[in-house]
């Protein structure tokens, strides 16, 4: 049965001052540099490879640690309370999911191993359209079998880390959408070495934030048989069994986006004097950080319960998707409330409030869109008629 422990364990305290004592060698500094200039954070990503953090849920017969996902889960959350961004390398974590669950020993010999030790990086998550949008099974991207190979065409939108990933897995239709007998089938997993691969074009976008975003065209690309995960046309569930990992980790982060906020707010208007006092004294102030601080707090609770019910097997796909809820409108309520206490100082570059600002804000829309998460509380958690 599921428990929710109400304190962080020796161990876990230990990697959480492991991820601390990183996180102080790359300040606010180091992430405004790149974000002007829209590079990738490889020094910061390296050092946490090489510490192991990336491998944290790779089995150790892979050679990860092995670890429950309530313990990756701090890993980014500390991440993001430190003032750093894990999105550079959260999909790490929970991509190699997929193949961990449903690839071929083969494929998780071949690897596993090199993802954990960074030797290979499995970063791009191939599954967003410029046209499909949510709507998953509307893809036009097919991989079309020929002989040993699959030939794959279309295009996908939104798809970080392409450019810094060895590995892509891709999510592509092998029957047509008018051949198959529900709208989630014929659609099938790719896992893809796209280093100096042929018929593969990225096209970098330069977004609000600096996530390494780019649109990719696919023009006849080939790739081994062996590519596929699993079983063809079986890839909708696939991608469906990593997504409460996903929402956990996700949620983790904007948990730890919330603190941050908080943190930053705290001291600065315990420190601003206005009118001979300081402006925390303001309940004007003071209350919408009291406020963000108890939205953080409860959204942490819903995360450790998913955590927990994830570790131990059980269904969490409502308590994952609520925990990404709450999470991203915590740390976007405290985001707020930092900035309006630190008033113009808060869109100064050099305060970091601005870029996190922006940075939160992602995960009210991705990697799922808040109203996609009440539309499913509505149908599968209380029992309301499908809204669309």
């Amino acid at each position: 049965m599921a428990t929710i422990s109400l304190a962080l364990t020796d161990e876990q305290r230990a990697l959480e001052k492991g991820v601390t004592e990183i996180c102080k060698r790359y300040p606010g500094e180091y992430w405004r540099d790149l974000d002007a200039r829209r590079e990738y954070p490889e020094k910061f990503v390296d050092e946490l490879t090489q510490a192991g953090y990336l491998a944290a849920l790779i089995p150790q017969e892979y050679g990860g640690a092995g670890l429950p996902i309530r313990d990756a889960a701090l890993i980014l959350e500390t991440i993001h309370a430190n003032g750093g961004s894990a999105s550079a390398c959260h999909a790490q974590m929970y991509i190699m999911g997929t193949v961990l669950r449903h690839g071929s020993e083969a494929q998780k010999r071949k690897y596993l191993p090199k993802i954990a030790t960074g030797e290979l990086r499995l970063q791009a998550f191939g599954v967003t359209e410029p046209d499909a949008g949510s709507d998953t099974t509307q893809l036009k991207t097919t991989a079309l079998r020929k002989g040993d190979r699959y030939v794959v065409n279309g295009r996908k939108m939104f798809i970080s880390r392409a450019m810094q990933s060895d590995l892509m897995l891709l999510l592509a239709r092998t029957t047509p959408a008018e051949q198959v007998r529900r709208r989630t089938e014929g659609l099938s997993v790719f896992l893809i070495d796209i280093r100096g691969i042929k018929g593969l074009e990225i096209r970098p976008l330069r977004m609000m934030m600096n996530h390494s975003t780019n649109a990719l065209f696919f023009d006849d690309m080939e790739i081994p048989a062996d590519s596929l995960v699993g079983e063809e046309g079986k890839g909708f569930s696939y991608i469906l069994s990593g997504m409460n990992a996903e929402r956990i980790l996700v949620a983790s982060e904007s948990i730890g986006d919330g603190r941050w906020f908080t943190e930053k707010a705290v001291a600065y208007s315990g420190g601003r004097v206005i009118f001979g006092r300081p402006i925390g004294a303001n309940q004007g102030v003071q209350f919408p950080i009291a406020k963000a601080h108890m939205s953080v707090e409860a959204a942490a609770l819903m995360r450790d319960k998913a955590a927990a019910l994830f570790d131990t097997g059980e269904p969490c796909g409502a308590e994952a998707n609520m925990a990404k809820f709450l999470a991203a409108e915590a740390a976007w309520e405290a985001g707020n409330a930092c900035i309006d206490c630190h008033g113009g100082y808060g869109y100064a570059e050099e305060y970091d409030v601005e870029r996190k600002f922006r940075e939160a804000r992602l995960y009210k829309t991705a990697p799922v869109n808040q109203n996609l998460v009440m539309a499913y509380v509505g149908e599968h958690v209380l029992g309301m008629p499908r809204s669309y």
